[in-house]
C-alpha cells in the first residue's frame, strides 16, 4: 500500500476512535484493497470490525443480502447496489459505519452507459446512506488505486 493510503487510512482510523465508531467495508472491484490499506495501520482493531469481499452477484446477496431484483434491475454496478451492499455490511457485521464499492476495472467488462473505469460508492451508518458514482481512467490498477483512495476520502468526509 502507498504512503498516500496509510495516511488517509490513519486519519479515518482517529476520526472513527475519536468518535468511538467501528467500521465494516464492502468490496467487489478492489479486492479487498481498503481493507487492506485500514488494516496496514497498528491499532486498526480498535476501529475495524470487518470486511466483506463480494465479487460475485450471488455472493453481493448471500453475505450481504442484496437483492438479485436489485441487480437484474440497476446492474451490479449501480449506486443502488452500492447503497444495498454498504447497509448490508452494517447489518452482517457490528459496525456503526460501512463503505462499498463496486466497479469495473477493467480491461473488460464494459457495458452500455458504464464504461471500463465506473465505480459505484456506498457509505452508510445507521440513519444515512451516501452514494456517489465516478469513472476513473486508467488501466486495472490505476482504477483500484483511485477506487480505494476516494473511498477513504469519502470516509473522512462521511464519518466528520
Amino acid at each position: 500500500m502507498s504512503t498516500d493510503f496509510n495516511e488517509l487510512a490513519a486519519q479515518v482510523g482517529k476520526a472513527l476512535q475519536d468518535k468511538g465508531l467501528l467500521l465494516a467495508t464492502a468490496e467487489s472491484c478492489t479486492g479487498g484493497g481498503i481493507s487492506t490499506a485500514i488494516t496496514e495501520i497498528a491499532g486498526s482493531t480498535g476501529w475495524f470490525d470487518c470486511g466483506f469481499v463480494c465479487y460475485s452477484n450471488a455472493s453481493k446477496t448471500e453475505m450481504l443480502e442484496v437483492p438479485a431484483a436489485m441487480m437484474a434491475q440497476f446492474g451490479s454496478v449501480s449506486e443502488e447496489v452500492a447503497a444495498a451492499m454498504a447497509q448490508g455490511a452494517l447489518g452482517s457485521s457490528n459496525a456503526h459505519v460501512a463503505v462499498s464499492v463496486t466497479g469495473i476495472a477493467g480491461p473488460t467488462g464494459a457495458v452500455p452507459g458504464k464504461p471500463v473505469g465506473t465505480v459505484c460508492f456506498g457509505w452508510a451508518n445507521a440513519d444515512t446512506v451516501h452514494t456517489e458514482r465516478l469513472v476513473f481512467s486508467g488501466d486495472r490498477q490505476a482504477v483500484r488505486a483511485q477506487t480505494i483512495e476516494h473511498s477513504l476520502k469519502g470516509l473522512l468526509r462521511f464519518i466528520n
